[in-house]
């Protein structure tokens, strides 16, 4: 970490810099590295099963356990190319032709009123996460006619896939889906279930999966924030991601900031067990308004990690443990990276009897 930190200070006492001051890199990598996601076994038979099907997978659970990674992982895991995953972020406002393509209406007006500008349609067309798996899934030589051309921005991403490289299989994130209006689940089934969509501005234009061996792989994901459709429901696979427990929570600290030391055994110490501790206390203490996620832990240690090594806190796990439970590891490091975990106005006073029972107790 630069010697400078704190990079932000309440006033700066020195001359301003003449050059950017030299922020440390962020170690975010490993973190949303995909080799590095921990699903539990349930979770691993709901993907297989909604690969045997061809159905859709949708991901219940609160914001925070994992359910977006899973398609990074998924992706991954199958090879299917970096593109892949093609993601797609619901809205308040989302119709079903988001999910496949968007129309530039007001652009091409322009352009057909000043003739200033192409005067194709499809200049005006982007497509998005399942548009886009199901134009891969069929042989480039199929669609080209139907794709941007080289006067508009969305040509250079097609531009850079070759021929050989083009027709492939793909997995498709629709995220949040309970943020859409009621009807959009439903709207889209026939499209899902079918794997096809038209384009109303190219002549009404079909396009759809031939070969299933192309047929993308759908992840839904809902924050339980209201009910679906049931006949939605009905065509899903369905899996509920529980927040999990402190063996899983400690496997997937491991995996996503601990690095090449590994935990030898299943009760090997580590430096950051003691801080599992205090945010497993924070979410069962029912005191919080808002519990902190698992994201958000992962957030948390890293800050807390990059701290100690600031401080030149030995690397000696039990050391380590020993002074972010005293005072000064409380004031230098543990209170001043809680805004991490605590995201509402009423939870950092509510965690100050927490803090101090925790850190009374020996881990």
């Amino acid at each position: 970490m630069s010697d400078s930190y704190p990079y932000y200070k309440k006033k700066r006492e020195t001359e301003l810099l003449k050059v950017p001051e030299d922020l440390t890199l962020i170690r975010r990598k490993r973190q949303n590295a995909p080799e590095g996601y921990c699903p539990d076994s349930g979770l691993v038979d709901a993907v297989n099963v909604a690969l045997l099907l061809g159905q859709p997978l949708l991901l219940m659970g609160e914001a925070g356990t994992g359910k977006t990674e899973l398609a990074n992982n998924l992706s991954w895991q199958l090879g299917f190319g970096k593109e892949s995953p093609f993601k797609f972020e619901t809205k308040s406002t989302t119709t079903a032709r988001d999910l496949f393509y968007s129309y530039d209406t007001v652009g091409r007006f322009h352009a057909a009123q000043t003739k200033l500008g192409s005067q194709k349609n499809r200049d005006y067309i982007t497509y998005n996460a399942l548009g886009l798996a199901i134009l891969f899934a069929n042989p480039k030589s199929d669609v080209i006619e139907y794709l941007p051309t080289k006067n508009s921005k969305e040509a250079a991403f097609f531009d850079s896939i070759s021929k050989d490289n083009w027709q492939r299989r793909s997995v498709v994130l629709i995220d949040e889906i309970d943020k859409a209006p009621r009807d959009f689940p439903n709207d889209i089934l026939n499209e899902i279930e079918r794997m096809f969509f038209r384009v109303a501005e190219l002549d009404n234009k079909i396009f759809e999966v031939e070969d299933e061996k192309f047929r993308p792989v759908i992840i839904l994901t809902s924050n339980s924030e209201k009910n679906l459709p049931d006949a939605f429901l009905r065509r899903c696979v369905y899996y509920n991601i529980v927040f999990p427990k402190t063996d899983a929570l400690k496997n997937i600290v491991d995996e996503r900031i601990g690095g090449a030391q590994k935990r030898r055994e299943e009760k090997e110490f580590r430096w950051y067990d003691t801080l599992i501790d205090l945010f497993e206390r924070l979410r069962d203490s029912r005191q919080m308004v808002k519990n902190p996620a698992t994201a958000e832990l992962l957030g948390w240690l890293t800050a807390v990690g990059r701290l100690l090594e600031h401080y030149e806190i030995p690397e000696n796990d039990r050391e380590r443990e020993t002074y972010l439970k005293s005072t000064p590891g409380r004031e230098k490091i543990v209170n001043p990276t809680l805004c991490v975990l605590l995201k509402n106005a009423d939870d950092p006073e509510n965690a100050k009897p927490i803090i101090v029972e925790w850190a009374r107790n020996s881990a």
